[in-house]
């Protein structure tokens, strides 16, 4: 069904910024109706009520329970805050929280908790998401998620069946591609054997393809592209920098991410009794003007209400400090989530620190938000996702309810969310909608291509699961029909492109 009475959210887009290494919450959003408290737990990194260095007060209008105080490096949060801008979600998590970095960071990517991994192992909430909701754009020439500050493809992006819908780049290089093939010299083999060896060397050949594919592109809107701010020098800001010219240069990619680490603060967390300065006041100084930055070249260049940015961090810290002027894995951490859509404000209230005790290793337990119930408002209220693609891309099997009925409330401004006043849909054309049947589906061999049409020929394309183009060819339509022999084709999904009578269809297809 499509939106109705709704903006055009065709050129929307997520960017996501990791803090890699888990962000201590209680000094990056002091609980000010506890300050006494925190000061116990914390006497010697406490952000200080006083002096120069002092916290920020976030908002005095807001209730006591959820009167924060901002580190002092955060100035540019605070000035998102002031329009508008920023919403601070308090104390994300997910049940039964693991406090292994590798651990917890893969139950973030792939969409699970701690209670089960029934919402997949191998494959990422992201990839999954993208690959129902956007089929029509697996097989277009850019990726549909872009990866910047780390050499690895995030588990987060891989789907289902349709493998390549990420690539990493580098920095503001747009020719800085990781690539998988450096081993192999760029040059591919002639002969790929019939075997797993040949399988896998297979699947790195077609990804080097790819990525060949998905640097024209990306390098097309880099250089179409322009930033209209000045950024800080940093990685993170270069990194942001970087997805700010690229939207800017009308690439299509739908998802971005990005990555600071260096929050796994055990020690030297402040450089000395009483100071807010130190490692982590860095990074937060790092975080907020990148951030800042980004927004405002967003809005000079009139491309703000296509974009929402959020935080997320494997974990948090203890509520208290560990003597070595730091803080141990903790279990819960703020969530930012920012842009010109987002409703400015605070969700939920200031941790309870009274939770914190020795007996439970100085803990805070509440969640108050499941990290998953962020990311299903934004895909559904501001993407458009139906409840299907949610529950698809993932479940609360800890309580058995669906992430659509746990969406946060008021997250987006009104005339941003599509749920508000208009229905969410799908971009997937029905079935029932299609010109064209493909069948038998699965196949063995010979697949059919079916329809009720008045043109003579179509053009057919045919993807492997990688997006690399196989087939490209006009059919001669005979009595309705074309029919195509894939014997030689391995066992595999396919998508197949039909372009006829100027409608473009994309449909999914299994060998077997």
């Amino acid at each position: 069904m499509p939106l109705v009475n709704c903006p055009d959210i065709s050129n929307r887009k997520l960017v996501l910024i990791n803090l890699a290494g888990a962000n201590d919450g209680l000094n990056t959003t002091v609980p000010l109706n506890q300050y006494d408290i925190y000061s116990n737990l914390r006497p010697t990194i406490k952000v200080p009520i006083s002096g120069i260095n002092k916290y920020i007060n976030l908002d005095t209008t807001l209730p006591d329970n959820q009167q924060i105080g901002l580190n002092p490096a955060l100035t540019g949060l605070k000035s998102l805050y002031d329009k508008s801008w920023l919403r601070i979600i308090q104390s994300v998590g997910y049940p039964s929280q693991n406090k292994s970095h590798f651990k917890s960071t893969d139950l973030y990517l792939t969409g699970n908790d701690g209670n089960s991994l029934l919402n997949g192992t191998d494959t990422g909430w992201m990839g999954r998401f993208m690959e129902l909701y956007y089929p029509d754009l697996i097989v277009e020439n850019y990726p549909l998620a872009v990866e910047i500050g780390s050499n690895k493809t995030s588990l987060g992006f891989h789907a289902e069946e349709a493998h390549g819908l990420s690539l990493n780049i580098s920095g503001q290089d747009p020719a800085g591609f990781y690539t998988v093939l450096s081993g192999l010299g760029g040059v591919p083999p002639l002969n790929i054997p019939d075997s797993d060896y040949g399988k896998q060397l297979e699947f790195i050949t077609n990804t080097d393809a790819l990525s060949n594919t998905y640097a024209g592109s990306i390098s097309n809107a880099f250089n179409k592209g322009k930033n209209d701010i000045s950024y800080p020098d940093s990685d993170l800001a270069n990194q942001l920098k970087t997805v700010a010219r690229l939207i800017s240069g009308d690439l299509g990619t739908k998802i971005y991410m990005v990555r600071i680490s260096g929050f796994d603060t055990h020690n030297a967390q402040v450089q000395g009794v009483g100071e807010a300065l130190g490692t982590h006041y860095s990074l937060l100084t790092d975080l907020s003007e990148s951030m800042e930055a980004f927004v405002n070249d967003l809005n000079s260049q009139n491309i703000s209400d296509d974009v929402v940015g959020l935080t997320f961090s494997e974990f948090g810290r203890k509520a208290a400090e560990n003597g070595s002027l730091g803080t141990d894995h903790g279990e819960i951490a703020p969530m930012f989530v920012f842009g010109k859509p987002v409703s400015g404000g605070v969700s939920g209230t200031n941790p309870d620190l009274t939770e914190a005790k020795s007996t439970n290793n100085y803990q805070i337990k509440t969640v108050q938000y499941d990290y998953r119930q962020t990311f299903a408002t934004l895909l559904q209220n501001y993407l458009g996702a139906d409840d299907t693609i949610i529950d698809a891309t993932f479940f609360n099997h800890t309580i058995n309810d669906s992430f659509v009925n746990l969406r946060i409330e008021d997250l987006l401004k009104s005339e941003f969310d599509i749920s508000k006043g208009c229905v969410a849909s799908s971009n997937n054309t029905a079935a029932e909608n299609k010109n064209w049947l493909v069948y038998p589906n699965p196949f063995r061999d010979l697949v059919n291509i079916s329809g009720i049409t008045t043109v003579e020929t179509m053009v057919l394309k045919i993807y492997n699961a990688s997006g690399i183009l196989l087939i490209n060819k006009t059919e001669a339509i005979i009595d309705s029909k074309v029919s195509i022999n894939l014997y030689n084709f391995s066992s595999g999904t396919y998508f197949f492109e039909i372009l006829s009578g100027g409608k473009k269809e994309i449909h999914k297809v299994i060998k077997i």
